[in-house]
């Protein structure tokens, strides 16, 4: 059996490292922090990966890259890096292993114009041969595993990720991530996961796929038709972190435990907090809204949330302990909260 091969829909390997699931927490900037990382590695995602960390900037030592590479509490810690010089994403691979990294993930797919206007990102996927030598570059700095994250290609016609995963795994590149879509496409229309088998079956290495995976039925069916070894979620576990390891657990076979109402209040409560610690209460309170937001909108889903005026006060208070009371009771009946 090849490294990295489907372990029964138990995990899968990274250079044989074991990975204890099949379905994995994507890196969202703006949204990965480590305290979103530790709750959705509690509720048992497979892997966790940082926000895109600038390798220049995590090189320059400036504080945004240092705390999106934090990973206290994670194991195995997944850093993912951006940029387009070879030599800087391989000093800055090995400044990464060396604050306690286990697994370097290069980032090829990102389509926002803020990083392909700086030809980084999925822009590398129209300069293959610098993609390479980037590629080349990171596994030649560190010992731990290297893996990539890209989309199908640039645009229609030029579809180049099986290639670009095949030349990885030649030098040593662990395992790819593929979104189903092209970077032309940003998150239009659907993400075409039939499109990531060629990558799958040609490969060599594990590959994931990702894109419009928000439901264990979404990742049985995108398991199917890709071939891929495990799934990734992303902007579906806004809200709710405990998704990726139920999506897992279901695929596993194993009975899924979801967290009752209380415990996903405390969960919610710990993530703000964790963001006041790591960013000071003003820029914390700044970063944490969309998540606050999301807790509150995932509430209601279930038939529960907060009045509009607690929500708008929820997202709008520069008052944490206001905060944390609010988060304590968005899963509390209406009529018990009213009598508060």
């Amino acid at each position: 059996m090849m490294d990295g091969a489907f372990l029964g829909r138990i995990g899968f390997q990274v250079r044989g490292r074991p990975v204890r699931g099949v379905a994995v927490l994507a890196p969202l900037s703006g949204i990965s922090d480590v305290g979103f990382r530790r709750l959705a590695a509690r509720f048992g995602a497979g892997l966790v990966v940082t926000e895109m960390v600038a390798a220049e900037g995590y090189l320059r030592g400036e504080e945004q890259a240092r705390l999106r590479s934090a990973g206290v509490g994670l194991d195995p810690h997944v850093v993912q890096l951006v940029g387009r010089n070879p030599v800087r994403m391989g000093e800055a691979a090995r400044l990464a292993e060396g604050a306690g990294a286990d697994i370097i993930d290069i980032n090829m797919g990102c389509p926002a114009k803020r990083v392909t206007g700086g030809l980084s990102g999925s822009a590398l996927m129209r300069e293959p041969d610098l993609a390479v030598d980037i590629m080349a570059k990171v596994v030649a700095a560190v010992s731990v595993p290297v893996t990539v994250k890209m989309r199908l290609g640039w645009d229609d016609t030029t579809r180049n990720a099986a290639a670009l995963a095949r030349q990885g795994a030649d030098l040593g590149v662990a395992a790819v991530t593929v979104h189903g879509r092209t970077r032309q496409q940003f998150y239009t229309g659907s993400a075409s996961w039939t499109a990531i088998r060629e990558v799958a079956d040609t490969a060599g290495i594990p590959v994931v796929a990702n894109g419009d995976v928000a439901s264990v039925a979404d990742a049985r069916s995108c398991l199917a038709q890709s071939g891929a070894a495990a799934v990734m979620v992303g902007r579906a576990a806004l809200g709710q972190p405990w998704l990726v390891g139920e999506i897992g657990a279901a695929l596993a076979g194993i009975p899924v435990c979801s967290p009752g109402f209380a415990e996903r209040a405390e969960a919610a409560v710990e993530h703000y907090e964790t963001l006041l610690a790591l960013y000071g209460a003003r820029i914390g309170t700044r970063h944490a809204r969309k998540h606050l937001a999301a807790y509150a909108d995932r509430a209601a889903e279930t038939g529960f949330g907060l009045s509009p005026a607690d929500r708008a006060e929820l997202v709008t208070s520069e008052v944490p302990a206001r905060v944390v009371a609010l988060l304590s009771c968005i899963y509390d009946e209406p009529l018990r909260r009213a009598a508060a």
